[in-house]
């Protein structure tokens, strides 16, 4: 299984940025997918998912500001950010719940105030 994440950088704070996440090597059509957002100093934690189905949530933090999306043809998993906040400065990971839990590389985003 890879999953290779892409899209991050700086940004101002109020700037959007749509994070790319490619999967292969594992079935997409059935796959539960997701972002998770490591902060400096924070655990890792959930900011949106997806499921096979289409079932969308969020972290409380994201609602409102965040869109997760996936595309089965190019089997990508999309997360559009918008108002972009200090805090949401963080290594972005890639997650599939396939055989387990996958994760990918992982792409940073800086948010400046």
């Amino acid at each position: 299984v890879q999953l290779q994440a892409s899209g991050g950088g700086l940004v101002q704070a109020g700037g959007s940025l749509r994070l790319s996440c490619k999967a292969s090597g594992l079935n997409f059509k059935i796959t539960d997918m997701g972002w998770y957002r490591q902060s400096p100093g924070s655990q890792r934690e959930l900011v949106a998912t997806i499921s096979s189905g289409g079932s969308i949530a969020y972290a409380d933090s994201a609602k409102g500001r965040f869109t997760i999306s996936r595309d089965w043809p190019t089997r990508t998993v999309y997360l559009q950010m918008t108002g972009l906040e200090p805090e949401d400065t963080g290594i972005y990971f890639c997650n599939a719940q396939y055989r387990g839990t996958q994760w990918g590389q992982g792409t940073q985003v800086t948010v400046s105030s």
